[in-house]
């Protein structure tokens, strides 16, 4: 299979998210090749619903489909997203809790600044380098505030989701079938191979077959395609992070909707907490190898004041990891069946969305040679590992010495791609960071103000020495006025949502 033409039917196995988000991009993207895409969903396999945030990516796809924000975000309990805060990462005075902001263009005038403190700081100099202080995006967040100005402000925001996946998973399903993808409702047993080694078809538990030219695995951690068919090899990265199991479980929400996930430091992982427009999401994501599940779920409901309550949390199981290729023969794996990162900073649905839609760049010129895949194999697995690699930093620039478990995490700094590490000392050295970020070609995974939110957030600095002078402090009073000042361009999050119409 080396060209488009060889392919007149497109089969999805499994629905969820990751299946009818790549079913949608596919079909969109063959919509005038005469190729059909069908999706064959299993009313017998739970949904994982991985996932209630996002990356801005996201509404690249929502634009590509030309859906607008006021027809889905309202069927899906969504909500805006203006970064993520981290409470309790670093033990570090001043660093009890710091914002990734989503950058805006705004922040083009107020990231130099940042840029010369931290560069400051790193010599030594006593002076603000706590990313909140520098970027609209976290006044809107701390404000409550809908990331969508009004006409008059000139600047363009940035911005992510948060939503119920579950919701999304059926508004996607209903998009599909408006669109023409067919929808199949059957339970697949196995996959039956060709001669060559290509998926031929998928046998279903009745004895019948359904055959296509190309495969999507969209079968979530079974990966019934990828995994049981291909045998495709899985690259873990246990050795790396830690955590093997999450516990999730909802609770109200009051009057005030915040625009921000949180992401707050456990005894043995990190806590989650999304705002949707019903209620907030919460969750742990902790290692089994330092705590039980029933240990883990008593410190979560602790935490979130549900000790007492008889709401049932929901136990699961992380595969973290990627398999080698992606795209394997006759067969595209996408969603979990491809691979799984913590949702530390949301990136489930994103690897999902590039995954199918650098897959269509390849589909839309019709090259699926075995050159083709390499190419395409190589830079999903650099997406992986970039991602990965990022998470990474979260924890081995942690200072917390309270459990073994953040002890490990910071310990096993062997352990770390050199990637990684020539970023650490970059930044310790006093190099310029940004050089170092183009260098590696890694900016399109993570910007360069988000690596100097991370490490000047967890307070990765010497100690202070010199007195700050006016001179020094680069701007930072006037600072916070001009950014109070653009925030009244901004709505009260929850106002501006209850102005979406749910679509007729």
């Amino acid at each position: 299979m080396t060209t488009q033409d060889s392919i007149k039917k497109i089969q999805v196995v499994g629905g969820g998210s990751a299946g009818w988000m790549a079913a949608l991009l596919i079909a969109h993207s063959v919509k005038d090749k005469g190729i059909q895409v069908s999706v064959i969903e299993s009313e017998t396999v739970g949904v994982i619903g991985v996932g209630e945030g996002s990356t801005p990516v996201m509404k690249r796809f929502f634009d590509t489909l030309e859906i607008h924000e006021t027809e889905w975000m309202p069927e899906c309990n969504a909500t805006y997203k203006s970064g993520i805060a981290f409470d309790g990462w670093s033990s570090k005075p001043g660093h009890a809790s710091y914002f990734h902001p989503f950058v805006t263009m705004v922040d083009n005038l107020t990231m130099p600044p940042f840029i010369d403190n931290v560069k400051a700081r790193l010599q030594g100099a006593d002076v603000c380098v706590l990313p909140n202080k520098f970027f609209l995006s976290a006044q809107l967040a701390d404000s409550c505030l809908a990331p969508i100005a009004d006409h008059n402000f000139p600047f363009f925001t940035t911005y992510g989701y948060h939503f119920d996946a579950m919701l999304l998973g059926k508004f996607l399903r209903k998009k599909a079938l408006q669109t023409g993808i067919e929808h199949i409702k059957a339970h697949i047993d196995h996959a039956r191979m060709d001669e060559k080694g290509n998926i031929a078809a998928v046998s279903l538990a009745d004895g019948s077959e359904l055959p296509a030219d190309f495969f999507v695995d969209c079968s979530g951690f079974s990966a019934l395609l990828i995994d049981k068919a291909l045998k495709t090899p899985f690259v873990s990265y246990a050795d790396n992070l830690l955590n093997d199991s999450a516990i999730a479980m909802p609770t109200d929400i009051g009057d005030k909707i915040p625009t921000l996930t949180v992401s707050t430091a456990m005894k043995h992982g990190w806590a989650w907490k999304i705002p949707l427009q019903n209620r907030y999401g919460n969750g742990y994501v902790y290692s089994s190898a330092f705590t039980t599940a029933d240990q883990a779920e008593t410190e979560l409901r602790e935490k979130i004041g549900m000790l007492d309550s008889d709401t049932p949390a929901r136990h699961l199981k992380m595969k973290l990891g990627r398999v080698e290729k992606h795209w394997n023969k006759n067969c595209l794996a996408v969603g979990l069946s491809q691979g799984f990162l913590e949702p530390l900073e949301a990136t489930a649905l994103y690897l999902t969305q590039m995954t199918a839609a650098i897959f269509c760049l390849f589909l839309e010129k019709g090259d699926l040679s075995k050159q083709a895949q390499q190419v395409y194999n190589q830079e999903i697995n650099d997406y992986f590992d970039g991602h990965r690699n990022y998470i990474i930093a979260h924890y081995k620039t942690n200072t917390r010495t309270d459990t073994e478990y953040w002890k490990a995490n910071a310990a096993n700094l062997h352990r770390i791609p050199d990637s990684l590490k020539h970023i650490f000392s970059t930044w310790l050295e006093g190099r310029d960071l940004g050089d170092e970020i183009r260098r590696q070609n890694i900016e399109k995974y993570y910007p360069i103000a988000s690596w100097y939110a991370l490490l000047a957030g967890m307070g990765i600095f010497p100690d202070a020495e010199k007195k700050t002078t006016a001179g020094e402090q680069h701007q930072q009073y006037p600072l916070g006025d001009f950014i109070q000042r653009c925030a009244l361009n901004f709505q009260d999050h929850r106002s501006f949502l209850a102005k979406q119409k749910p679509a007729m």
